[in-house]
């Protein structure tokens, strides 16, 4: 029996509007004891934070140990190949947490990290005061690469347009841990005590999710109900090992 590694973002849900067909599979997985994990590049919200954005939804039966975020993986990451714990952070309390977790402190002078994360109320002044950091030597860490984030309406930025910003401000270059880089995923599976032929990777991005399965030999389900459609798979030359419109499909299909 596999474990479902899961999108949130445009897979579960789009900002604050749930995808029907995602619950009545999720319930699904609940009511048979099938196994999940919501690996996401959201860096923003704390495990619990997760699990009440998604009951404000109507989901029920999620527990913060379904989720692996983006901060979680760059937080392992850096804490196992760095020296330094000394943090400066742009994003919001999920990444604080994560940072926290594996024993860096939030520091305003002698940072020998800055985290950039997705931050909703990021504005010039705040960049402005963490590049300091950057340009006194702290090394550049983002969390992940996403040029655009699924919303209810359409699509707003991402958090790897915010960490291009400040490469071309710093000079540096962000280690690539967030989808579709495979470290997020060597830290998810470490974590969990998971390999790669245990797990199924499930998103709507094909240039993250279905990315990430392909490149590291995961089995993929491409859902059409956000980023990507059908017809990107020929544009951009990823090819998932199944696509669906939603994800009530996999139930009929058996996919454990």
């Amino acid at each position: 029996m596999k474990t479902y590694l899961i999108d949130l973002d445009g897979t579960m849900y789009r900002g604050t509007k749930i995808i029907p067909e995602a619950k009545v599979f999720l319930d699904y997985l609940l009511a048979n004891e099938l196994p999940f994990l919501f690996l996401t590049n959201n860096a923003k919200r704390t495990k619990q934070q997760n699990v009440e954005h998604m009951e404000k939804m109507g989901y029920t039966g999620i527990k913060p140990e379904h989720f692996f975020t983006s901060s979680m993986a760059v937080a392992r990451y850096v804490a196992k190949r760095f020296a330094g714990r000394r943090a400066q952070y742009v994003g919001q309390d999920g990444l604080k947490e994560a940072l926290l977790d594996e024993g860096f402190t939030i520091e305003d002078d002698r940072v020998d990290f800055v985290f950039v994360g997705l931050d909703t109320s990021g504005d010039y002044m705040k960049y402005s005061g963490v590049l300091k950091h950057l340009l006194n030597g702290a090394r550049l860490i983002g969390t992940n690469s996403d040029r655009l984030l699924a919303q209810a309406d359409g699509f707003s930025i991402g958090n790897g347009s915010i960490v291009a910003m400040f490469e071309y401000a710093c000079g540096q270059v962000s280690p690539k841990i967030g989808k579709p880089y495979q470290p997020i995923l060597e830290e998810c599976l470490e974590k969990y005590h998971l390999q790669k032929q245990d797990v199924i990777m499930v998103g709507d991005n094909l240039e993250t999710d279905i990315k990430l399965g392909s490149d590291g030999g995961v089995e993929t389900v491409f859902v059409t109900s956000g980023v990507h459609g059908e017809a990107d798979v020929e544009k951009l030359q990823i090819y998932p090992d199944h696509t669906v419109t939603s994800l009530c499909e996999l139930i009929e299909m058996g996919i454990q």
